[in-house]
């Protein structure tokens, strides 16, 4: 049996993934003045001793003003650096790679803490500078205002400054947020923007602000660092409003195609955000039009831009299936690791592949999920690409230190590893 391809490894300019499961951003709103706290790093390292490709630290806003809420993660002052160093260095340990989205909210910022509520709302204090493209009736606690040139200037500066610190963290990944509302996401569309200047308009302005941000941020980072950019394919507001009102996801494969001479790897394909109301009842808000979405990109740029798709991947068969039907290059995953602590595990049962990966404190070497062949001798973590009858065990090649694990399907396909 061939290794699924959900298993198989994937490089991204100078960077090799050992498998296609990317863990999204997970804003856990528990940050101290930006700072990360025990809640994120707990949260955080939990995910990766799962083994997914690649981990996102939440979305780490690069301004104080930028936040969606006080208590989102920040990286604008030095003194935010070792937190992030403290999950950084975990992963590297487990041999996991690890990324951080960047981000500045525009409309989407709150005033008060998570949850939201009229009282919190009333309790805290409003950040000041909040601000966006000018404001065209999106239903927000903030009545946003309108950016000046030299507010944009300060956050392209901004975005600059905080990749330069997440390198200085040993990130492996930085990606850039550009959908469901935040500051880019509203300049890209025209149900939003209603500018006049260079920053409003014209597709090719519109987009202007994200490419700058793009721009600023690849220019201080490594050459062999992997650049990502997560946008909404669609407003999901096209069977509502007249041609040209919203952005589609005939928008998304125009900037696709121009991504790669920006030197960005990755386009990040979610999709919402830009109408609270339509994303609830909307009736194109599914994984179907997330597949779509996937597949038009990947027709349009053919092997110009990794291509990756979020939103309700729980199944091992319906990711490997996207892979499989080239709609996708990568999965990313986000409220299904929140659901299921064991999400990888059940993933490669339903695909009946054995799983073994993490290191545990034995002094396993290579703690990667990555899938090998029965009888590898170099230790590490193993997938078996064989059926794994149910309720039979399978014991794993030997680890270095002499310890080794055995994977069992039980009657219900749900995958147990247990250290023999």
């Amino acid at each position: 049996m061939p290794t699924p391809k959900l298993f198989q490894p994937i490089k991204i300019r100078g960077v090799e993934f050992h498998n296609r499961i990317f863990a999204s951003p997970m804003c856990q709103y528990s940050a101290n003045h930006g700072k990360l706290t025990a809640t994120h790093i707990s949260h955080r390292k939990g995910i990766i001793n799962q083994g997914p490709g690649l981990s996102f630290v939440e979305a780490t806003a690069v301004l104080p003003e930028g936040r969606s809420t006080l208590e989102d993660a920040g990286l604008w002052d030095d003194n935010q650096v070792d937190p992030l160093k403290e999950i950084v260095d975990f992963a590297h340990t487990q041999h996991q790679k690890i990324g951080i989205q960047l981000a500045y909210a525009g409309h989407t910022v709150a005033k008060g803490p998570f949850p939201f509520s009229d009282a919190s709302f009333a309790a805290q204090p409003t950040p000041n500078g909040v601000g966006q493209g000018s404001y065209n009736g999106f239903k927000n606690p903030i009545q946003p205002t309108t950016l000046q040139k030299e507010d944009i200037k300060i956050i392209v500066a901004a975005f600059a400054s905080a990749a330069a610190r997440a390198v200085e963290a040993g990130f492996d990944v930085i990606e850039i947020n550009s959908a469901h509302g935040y500051i880019f996401s509203s300049f890209l569309t025209p149900f939003i923007n209603g500018r006049t200047d260079e920053y409003g308009g014209s597709f090719e302005n519109r987009i202007r602000f994200t490419l700058e941000v793009v721009d600023a941020v690849r220019s201080v980072i490594p050459a062999a660092m992997p650049l990502f950019l997560r946008v909404s394919a669609s407003d999901w507001q096209e069977d509502v409003l007249p041609a040209g009102a919203s952005w589609t996801i005939d928008d998304t494969v125009k900037l696709a195609a121009i991504l790669p001479v920006h030197n960005v790897d990755l386009i990040d394909i979610s999709n919402g955000g830009s109408n609270n109301d339509r994303d609830r009842s909307s009736p194109l808000a599914s994984r179907v039009d997330h597949y779509q979405a996937s597949a038009a990109m990947k027709k349009a740029v053919d092997s110009q831009i990794v291509v990756g798709s979020v939103g309700g991947y729980e199944d091992g068969k319906a990711a490997e299936m996207a892979l499989e039907q080239d709609k996708v290059d990568v999965i990313f995953i986000g409220r299904g690791f929140q659901k299921n602590p064991g999400l990888i595990l059940s993933m490669a049962a339903g695909l009946g592949v054995a799983i073994n990966g993490g290191q545990q404190g034995h002094g396993i070497e290579d703690g990667t999920l990555q899938a090998k062949t029965e009888g590898n001798s170099e230790g590490g973590a193993v997938v078996t690409a064989q059926p794994v009858e149910a309720g039979k065990e399978r014991l794993l090649p030997t680890m270095p230190n002499g310890m080794a694990k055995a994977s069992v399907l039980d009657g219900n396909s749900r995958a147990i590893v247990a250290v023999a």
